[in-house]
């Protein structure tokens, strides 16, 4: 169990980390974990003869643990009939039939598939007058009360380390009550309403007391993205500008997180720092690099006092001295850098990343969404074809809820009105435009595309895609489209990878027999379709890889819009001109619909052509602090072995 787990945590890890933290290979292994606890826990209380009183969470985090607990309900038998659950929170105001609404999540992620009684749910009205809402959470406490309290708390965490909708300066002893939600909370949240000018302003949360008055917390989280603000709240102060970090006075509270998550932990990123470990040539790169920008010196400018007094004399004893070491690594990261992506012809391939034979290489690029590809990689895309290899495109999904309602309806009048002026007779096609034109100018924030709208988008998509390509200099039989089925929903709730996916993707792979693969693996989000796409690429390339072009091929990953790979993660540097940077930014302006106004901006309010060029130039940026060739950008990418 999860307890027995923090009590194995050595007195190392407990030096820096204020509060039990158990690491997962995955998500999925963490969720079956706890729902495990979970379902232990409403089988003592069954014979018990007593209630369970769980406190659940919603969001992107607990969809595998409810996965889970449904599974155990329908092949296991358990059974949920004296659970009463309480949910921390619902958006204001909001319907509960409503696509977006917590009510809906709940039903459909869980108490519609188990047998708990519906009395016995709870979940925040988001219906209320502001009139009645005071009176209610008071009330929604008190039951909380009436039954001994939350015997189980399960909880999420905000990127600003908000509990709940408790946001940062939420105070310990907050109650239940209606709440301003942070912008950084809007943005996140914003993916779900079609952008952040349609997302709530407001929600009703449990509060911080009632959540330290759990028996039990369990906060969950996964991916990248959360690394910062868990190290935050697990190693940082107990501070109300963290509201997670409350739980580290909480006498049985435990962080339960995925690799991705830990990555920015002492005993994750800096292990050294920890106990004595074993110095593999991956660590000491990390290490030295992470010594160099640390101290803003360059690479061959460490010393071995350097390395001493920043806990590293253990490497320094084991490899050194620091010349020696410095000089290592400086070779190492300078072989990263290369102007030949697809590998130079009859040049001496022993120090470059890339293979100098075949000269000419056939590649594929996927593209998750289908502007991945220019933004994340335009500078090497553009390299390769003009370098003389034969490249290839995928989309692989439409990207069609990228679009918005209005670009959308711009579109389907401006067909509507093409075909008025020049009498062009498409009864059909007509018919298609102004039904979706009619929906679009009646659409409700909480209501999906139909079919026809979202076939506009796509193909909105799809045009802007062919003509970036097109400014690469890619015949239309060098871009593919993909659609891949799992993204064919209409919401952002996508299906799993299936079959269908993974044979699409595998049937390309052998129609080209590539030399080279790019594929992204941008993973701040292991919920996101960049995930989704990457798992289906891995599978069809593991199914393949006994193939004979298959022992020829590999398989580079990129990183999307939203980071950059790690400084000692970098594999292979593509380094950009001026010039070349200026052509890459027209490149991903031929994706008109993603300009000025993003649905799904994030939280960062650049453009993706401002992020594109501020993240290659940082990364070039990088390479000159640690002493190497300076360059106006660089593209990175990391090898995946299969």
């Amino acid at each position: 169990m999860l307890k027995s787990k923090i009590d194995r945590a050595t007195s190392f890890e407990k030096r820096f980390e204020n509060i039990g933290t158990i690491v997962f290979e995955n998500s999925a292994m963490a969720s079956k974990e706890v729902a495990n606890e979970i379902a232990a826990l409403i089988k003592v209380k069954q014979s018990q003869k007593q209630p369970c009183i769980l406190g659940l969470a919603t969001g992107s985090t607990p969809k595998g643990l409810y996965a889970e607990l449904v599974r155990l309900h329908k092949e296991e038998g358990l059974s949920f009939k004296n659970v009463v659950s309480f949910n921390l929170d619902e958006y204001y105001p909001m319907e509960p039939d409503s696509v977006n609404s917590y009510v809906r999540f709940m039903n459909e992620l869980l108490f519609k598939q188990v047998d708990i009684l519906p009395e016995n749910i709870h979940i925040p009205d988001g219906q209320l007058s502001k009139e009645e809402i005071a009176e209610y959470c008071n009330k929604y406490e008190a039951k909380i009360e009436a039954l001994g309290g939350i015997d189980l708390q399960v909880l999420g965490i905000g990127g600003n380390g908000h509990i709940g909708f408790n946001e940062s300066g939420s105070l310990q002893n907050s109650k239940t009550r209606l709440v301003a939600l942070d912008h950084i909370t809007r943005v996140a949240a914003s993916k779900d309403f079609s952008g952040l000018s349609n997302t709530p302003r407001t929600a009703i949360t449990l509060g911080v007391k009632k959540i330290m008055e759990a028996k039990r917390v369990i906060l969950m989280a996964w991916g990248e993205g959360k690394s910062n603000i868990i190290r935050e709240s697990v190693e940082g102060e107990v501070t109300n500008q963290v509201p997670a970090s409350f739980l580290q006075e909480h006498n049985n509270a435990v962080f339960v997180i995925d690799k991705a998550a830990a990555s920015k932990l002492t005993r994750i990123n800096t292990p050294w720092l920890v106990e004595k470990i074993a110095w593999t040539d991956k660590m000491v790169r990390k290490a030295v690099l992470g010594l160099a920008l640390h101290l803003k010196k360059p690479i061959l400018m460490l010393t071995d006092a350097d390395y001493i007094e920043n806990g590293m004399s253990d490497l320094l004893a084991d490899s050194g001295p620091a010349y020696d070491i410095n000089i290592n690594i400086f070779n190492k990261i300078q072989h990263t850098i290369t102007g030949w992506p697809g590998g130079k012809p009859n040049a001496d391939d022993s120090s470059r990343p890339e293979r100098a034979k075949p000269a000419k290489k056939r590649v594929i690029i996927f593209s998750p969404h289908p502007d991945d590809d220019i933004i994340s990689m335009g500078g090497t895309f553009k390299r390769l074809y003009e370098q003389g290899h034969e490249v290839h495109v995928a989309y692989q999904t439409t990207g069609d809820i990228a679009v918005s309602d209005d670009e959308a309806l711009r579109f389907a009048s401006f067909v509507c009105d093409f075909n008025d002026k020049f009498r062009i007779q498409s009864a059909e096609a007509d018919k298609i435009h102004r039904k979706a034109i009619k929906f679009l100018e009646k659409k409700k924030n909480s209501e999906i595309d139909t079919p026809e709208v979202r076939n506009i988008k796509g193909l909105i998509r799809k045009g802007e895609a062919r003509a970036a390509s097109h400014f690469i200099g890619l015949p239309d039989e060098q871009i593919h489209f993909m659609e891949l089925p799992f993204y064919n929903t209409g919401t952002i709730e996508k299906k799993p990878v299936g079959e269908e996916d993974i044979k699409l993707i595998m049937n390309l792979i052998e129609k080209i027999k590539p030399h080279q693969i790019y594929a992204a693996g941008d993973l701040a989000d292991p919920h996101d379709t960049h995930k989704v796409c990457l798992d289906a690429i891995f599978e069809s390339v593991k199914r393949l890889k006994s193939k004979t072009y298959m022992k020829e091929c590999w398989v580079w990953l990129y990183r999307g819009a939203w980071q950059e790979w790690g400084i000692d993660e970098i594999e292979m540097a593509v380094p950009m001109s001026p010039d070349q940077v200026l052509e890459k930014r027209h490149g991903i302006f031929k994706h008109q619909s993603q300009k000025d106004g993003v649905v799904f901006q994030g939280s960062d309010s650049r453009e993706f052509w401002q992020r594109a060029e501020d993240r290659n130039k940082e990364t070039a940026d990088l390479y000159d602090q640690l002493g190497l060739s300076h360059y106006a950008a660089m593209e990175a990418f990391v090898r995946w072995m299969y």
